[in-house]
């Protein structure tokens, strides 16, 4: 480990399962099978029982799901990582393995809006309640835990982008006896690793920075053995969310480059916040970057972040304008998007929407991707002049 707590060399982790492979192939093959068969009846007895661990169908194990979860998992010091067909999918089968009826969450609040969703809808008819707190303030974070089962975060959180002392956090939880998870797509492990600032469990939406490439959608929850057996027992065989092989063929090329890639986006997007901050067209711009520093464990900060306009700017017009920015949800991947808040907004949702997530309507939410920083602020600052 090195002084910012990363691992030494990302690299040697990501490319020590191309020793090995079949054929000597420099890319791992792909596995495209839904089931595998047996040399004999002993051996099928012996899987069946679990004297011996080797592929039965897909659904439960397959070689190159597997290997995108070893990598994963060396890249967040855990001793085990399990693979979802999507973000959401491993959120689900995680909080379930954990939760009962009866139980209480305390989640930060501005959270991803789907699992706020699912809080509000799934876990509210098991009569699980959840209480959402400021994760800045640890004091009433403190208070909330008593007598709850999970504490959820996310840091920097949806949409606003509230940063945490994880660490802390999760001595809070340790100390209240609740099993923590936190959601660490926006920083991915190249920027924040937080198992060892003492979270149990970390979930991605692998379709974002894993991934890279905006082309496959999977999930991944990591953390101690005990745990993640816990939900590939309870949970992940009969909620369905398997993880195909070719995502994780995809999600293992994306994991190649994520290093590079993640450095590219924290240059360009700070560069940009920077600017707007400056612009007199902007009211305020939402990145961690801009603090006086980062909390303790975040490393560095990816390409995603908000801000909101003043007054006068014509957010229709600006969208329209925009030629490298495109409108779209979702992050992560080489293209540059933009998500205006007016549109959320008009979506079918839970009674106080926009107060859950901090979403205004004057509010833009920005993935500055790959494309180069001069490009992209050329485009924005037409785009803010045509709007004007």
């Amino acid at each position: 480990m090195n002084a910012a707590g990363l691992p030494a060399d990302l690299a040697s982790l990501i490319v020590a399962h191309d020793q090995g492979n079949a054929y000597d192939a420099v890319v791992p093959p792909i596995a495209q099978t839904s089931l595998f068969t047996f040399s004999d009846y002993d051996q099928m007895v012996s899987a069946y029982r679990g004297d011996i661990i080797r592929p039965i169908y897909t659904r439960g194990l397959n070689p190159t799901v597997r290997a995108f979860e070893e990598m994963l998992a060396k890249l967040e010091c855990a001793e085990d990582a399990l693979g979802f067909a999507s973000g959401m999918a491993a959120i689900s089968a995680t909080v379930l393995s954990v939760v009962s009826p009866g139980d209480r969450i305390v989640a930060v609040r501005h959270v991803y809006p789907d699992a706020f969703r699912l809080f509000g809808t799934i876990l509210k008819r098991m009569q699980i309640d959840v209480t959402y707190v400021d994760g800045r303030d640890e004091m009433a974070v403190d208070e909330a835990l008593a007598g709850a089962r999970l504490f959820y975060m996310e840091s920097p959180t949806s949409w606003v982008m509230e940063a945490h002392d994880v660490g802390a956090l999760a001595q809070l939880a340790r100390r209240h006896g609740v099993v923590s998870v936190i959601d660490n797509s926006w920083a991915s492990p190249v920027f924040q690793q937080p198992l060892t600032l003492g979270v149990d469990l970390v979930v991605h939406s692998a379709s974002k920075y894993l991934g890279g490439h905006s082309d496959v959608v999977a999930g991944v929850v990591a953390g101690p053995k005990a745990l993640i057996d816990r939900i590939r027992s309870e949970t992940y065989p009969y909620l369905g969310g398997k993880l195909s092989p070719f995502d994780a063929w995809l999600l293992i090329r994306g994991l190649r480059t994520l290093p590079i890639r993640m450095k590219a986006h924290e240059a360009s997007a700070l560069d940009i916040a920077r600017r707007l901050q400056a612009h007199p067209a902007v009211a305020q711009v939402c990145h961690p970057g801009l603090l006086n520093e980062l909390p303790p464990g975040l490393h560095g900060t990816s390409g995603l972040f908000s801000f909101e306009f003043a007054d006068g700017i014509d957010i229709r017009a600006f969208a329209n304008r925009l030629k490298l920015f495109k409108l779209g949800v979702s992050w992560g991947g080489h293209e540059s998007l933009i998500v205006p808040g007016e549109v959320v907004l008009q979506q079918k949702a839970q009674p106080n929407f926009a107060h859950a997530f901090g979403i205004s309507a004057r509010s833009v939410r920005l993935h500055v991707g790959l494309e180069g920083t001069e490009a992209l602020w050329s485009d924005l600052q037409e785009a803010i002049e045509a709007a004007s």
